[in-house]
């Protein structure tokens, strides 16, 4: 008996599992998503999609710029992430357009830096699969891991926390699905060091609002700032906060007279870490994945010990 060729597709937008696509504008868009997903927190974000977009975006990258402002929120950031992130742009098609616009390789090196950190985050995710939801080490901070929050409170997934700065990164993150790497750091720091929160916790949230998230960068780079995935946790004060957002949060805060951040590194480490041994003892107790071959642990075991020094 002659096999039936299977049935043809029904014409876009006729199939019943579909939403529609001929839609008159974002305001449609958002009318769309509204009635179909209720529960969905946040509008429509401004960011547009597509290729068009994209190059739009890479025809503006400035590496000269980038590498001198990058840590300034307002900064000469490339905002190529999300498209990245979906396969809209490759790595090599960035990293040959920053080549095609640089006098020599130093004045791109910043941002070449980052994409192969993000080759690095994939590579990682490759060699751990579902571990990336796991603590690499066991955590530098003196805290016994139990002690920390499973779930994150409501006041920083509402925006209510009254610390101006994290209400407004809250604010970004759920309105438009992008926040500024920096921003992310002092996030999680706060989250985790000052609240006490799981950095699983996080990370979950982030995953559920950024429109660049991908799993192994978000989830390994939270761990980064617990310091399950480094050597040290990372932290951060109030100056270096009004120095790279220009100060315009700590200028209307309700809190500025009492902020949690205000002190100097040594004296904000003795109030958020319990007393351990010098950080260059504590030896790296990355975990083992016993499904990862023994040149692959190897490879994963430099890599972690190759992060950034803070």
């Amino acid at each position: 008996m002659t096999p039936q060729p299977a049935p043809a597709p029904l014409p876009w937008p006729d199939r019943p599992d579909d939403l529609p696509r001929a839609l008159h504008g974002r305001t449609s868009l958002d009318q769309l998503l509204a009635e179909h997903f209720p529960e969905a927190e946040g509008s429509l974000s401004p960011m547009e999609g597509g290729r068009r977009a994209a190059e739009e975006r890479l025809n503006k990258v400035d590496p000269r710029r980038y590498a001198k402002s990058r840590n300034h929120l307002r900064g000469a950031v490339t905002g190529l992430s999300p498209y990245i992130r979906h396969g809209v742009l490759t790595l090599s098609e960035v990293r040959d357009a920053v080549f095609q616009r640089i006098r020599n390789r130093d004045e791109g090196t910043k941002l070449i830096n980052e994409l192969g950190w993000r080759d690095f985050w994939q590579r990682m995710w490759a060699d751990l699969g579902d571990g990336i939801h796991d603590s690499q080490e066991d955590l530098k901070t003196g805290h016994d891991p139990a002690s920390y929050q499973q779930e994150l409170p409501e006041d920083i997934h509402d925006g209510r926390t009254n610390l101006a700065c994290m209400d407004a990164f809250q604010n970004e993150l759920v309105s438009t699905g992008w926040l500024h790497n920096h921003a992310r750091m002092w996030m999680a720091a706060y989250v985790v060091h000052w609240r006490r929160v799981h950095w699983k916790a996080g990370a979950d949230w982030f995953l559920q609002h950024l429109i660049d998230g991908d799993p192994a960068s978000n989830h390994l780079s939270w761990q980064w700032v617990a310091s399950s995935f480094s050597h040290k946790p990372y932290f951060f004060n109030r100056g270096n906060l009004e120095r790279f957002s220009d100060g315009r949060f700590c200028e209307r805060c309700s809190k500025a007279n009492q902020c949690p951040f205000e002190g100097s590194y040594d004296q904000l480490e003795s109030q958020l870490f319990a007393a351990q041994t010098a950080i260059r003892d504590v030896p790296n107790t990355r975990r083992s994945n016993n499904r990862r071959s023994p040149q692959g642990r190897g490879n994963s075991a430099r890599a972690a010990m190759a992060r950034p020094q803070r």
